[in-house]
């Protein structure tokens, strides 16, 4: 059975493992041993803190193959970005030129780094290993964490935000970091992700032209990649429009991504997610409909996924158990559309 749970110090080795898999394409996931230690050391800190309001929390989850221990992805949340550092984007903004003299009016794009997003709440670090990747895992690895917000909504900001990765070539080379970034740092794509991965994006966007930069003027390889996510994300990118995220205007300052937003009340999964006492569910004579189904804890949150109906004999073994569920206990669940 797969099931998705905070990640713990026993998984560093498989985590090293994906970010090593992962190749330096998420600045989330960076392939460094103090890192991945460091995103788990945090994720027990913020489990074990009283939390009444987002601040500087962050909990990563992995979704493991019970039968065997194999961990098979990851995925995480930032509580709220930007408080201990700047959390920079581009926000693209029409700018007007116009000359009365000349009866010319035009409305030229640009993009302004901005902190716009400070205090918004972030998913993050999404990653199933090739061999693992189909809807059904994608499904349940990312939407447990939005599970996760529901049941301890108090943790998380009103805002959430996703950075999307944007197109790169074969040789991992990025075409707007190209038109912009290589023209302020000695560095090429992969190395500038690397040490925003590790360290923190201010120490490079500090360094950014923080005037702004008008996208005709960039070369065409570079406006057209502005806001197009890598083609091999398009399941991850309509996993979250279903959810209800959009663009707004906001993009990745290395490589255009887009990032999409979303008020975190109107998440799919939150909105439509409701509590069930254990008590009616053990009582119930129907077989359980499809569902994502969760615990209420914290280090002990669980959260399984079930793709068809799941007959009253089997109740104990694919839900309670792994669910660590005991009388008294609420769970979560949000059934799927048949």
């Amino acid at each position: 059975m797969r099931l998705v749970r905070p990640i713990t110090f026993a998984d560093l080795q498989a985590l090293e493992q994906l970010a090593v898999v992962a190749g330096g394409s998420m600045s989330t996931l960076p392939a460094n041993r103090d890192h991945l230690s460091e995103m788990i050391a945090r994720t027990q800190q913020s489990l074990r803190a009283d939390v009444d309001q987002p601040g500087e929390q962050s909990y990563h989850f992995v979704l493991e193959e019970t039968d065997t221990g194999e961990i098979l992805g990851v995925s995480g949340i930032d509580a709220a970005v930007g408080l201990d550092t700047p959390f920079y984007s581009y926000r693209i903004e029409q700018l007007v030129h116009a000359s009365s003299d000349l009866q010319i009016h035009n409305r030229i794009p640009a993009l302004h780094l901005c902190q716009d997003y400070t205090g918004a709440s972030r998913l993050c670090s999404l990653f199933l290993a090739p061999e693992h990747r189909n809807s059904d895992n994608l499904n349940l690895l990312s939407r447990a964490r939005m599970l996760f917000m529901a049941c301890h909504r108090q943790r998380f900001a009103d805002k959430t935000l996703v950075e999307l990765q944007g197109i790169v070539d074969g040789a991992n080379k990025s075409p707007f970091w190209e038109a912009i970034g290589r023209h302020f740092f000695s560095m090429d794509f992969s190395r500038a992700n690397y040490l925003t991965g590790i360290q923190s994006k201010s120490f490079i966007a500090d360094l950014m032209p923080h005037y702004p930069v008008y996208i005709p003027l960039l070369p065409d390889e570079a406006q057209q990649v502005i806001a197009a996510p890598r083609p091999d994300i398009v399941p991850v990118v309509e996993l979250l429009e279903a959810e209800g995220f959009r663009h707004r205007g906001y993009v990745d300052i290395f490589d255009a991504g887009p990032t999409l937003e979303l008020a975190t009340d109107q998440i799919k999964t939150l909105e439509q997610s409701r509590p069930q006492a254990f008590e009616s569910l053990a009582a119930s004579d129907a077989d359980l409909p499809a569902a994502l189904l969760c615990n209420q804890q914290l280090a002990g949150f669980r959260c399984v996924m079930t793709t068809a109906p799941v007959p009253r004999d089997e109740l104990e073994t694919r839900i309670v158990a792994p669910l660590q569920l005991s009388p008294g206990d609420e769970l979560r669940l949000q059934l799927l559309a048949p």
